[in-house]
């Protein structure tokens, strides 16, 4: 996508209010390999670009990123938050929540650790979730928003997102890395999965764990 149509493309979805509208499974933006953000847009534009990007995904149930192919820009630009209704079931659980953080030109790579087996769902295949084996520690590098460079360590879920969203930015989709015979329903995965753990869903639905 040439400057000037992704300026026009940003110019359209930022006219109208609200939420933005998300990309599904099938739409070519998500298989993509997206382009490096340098300035294209100007400072304004940008901050507003992330603004309605945070305001979709804090009114997206359950959403804990959102990454710029999900809203039809092929751009290297995503942004991320665990919502303030997993706070309580985060800490619970020894994890730290992730604060409102926003990823521009990201990369990541293993910091030790094991390779850890979670469900992960996306908002652009809604209804679905998977078992993905990713990293437990990563070390990430990205931009923020004013243009700083970061090098950062991401743990636990917070690793787990930002890897997510990153894989958006180079056309991958979470079903790519998943073990598909964990695929389920979002509420086979309430009801059933979740109360059982990995390993008990790993034995009953057959599939080794990392």
């Amino acid at each position: 996508m040439e400057n000037r149509e992704l300026s026009d493309r940003v110019a359209q979805l930022l006219e109208k209010p609200g939420p933005l509208s998300i990309v599904e499974a099938g739409d070519p933006v998500l298989r993509q390999k997206t382009a490096s953000y340098d300035g294209q847009l100007g400072d304004d534009v940008l901050q507003r670009l992330v603004g309605r990007m945070r305001e979709t995904m804090e009114k997206t149930r359950n959403a804990v990123g959102l990454a710029a192919p999900q809203v039809g820009l092929p751009l290297r630009l995503a942004v991320l938050a665990t919502p303030e209704a997993l706070t309580a079931r985060l800490v619970e659980s020894g994890q730290q929540p992730v604060p409102f953080t926003v990823l521009i030109n990201p990369s990541y790579e293993a910091a030790g650790g094991p390779r850890t087996m979670s469900f992960e769902g996306c908002l652009s295949v809604p209804g679905w979730q998977a078992m993905v084996a990713r990293p437990d520690r990563i070390r990430l590098t990205r931009e923020d928003e004013t243009g700083r460079r970061l090098v950062e360590e991401h743990a636990g879920l917070g690793a787990r997102i930002v890897q997510h969203e990153t894989d958006h930015l180079d056309g991958v989709l979470y079903l790519d890395r998943a073990e598909l015979r964990s695929l389920s329903t979002m509420e086979q995965v309430v009801k059933r999965w979740g109360p059982a753990g990995v390993a008990a869903t790993a034995e009953q639905l057959g599939f080794p764990l990392p």
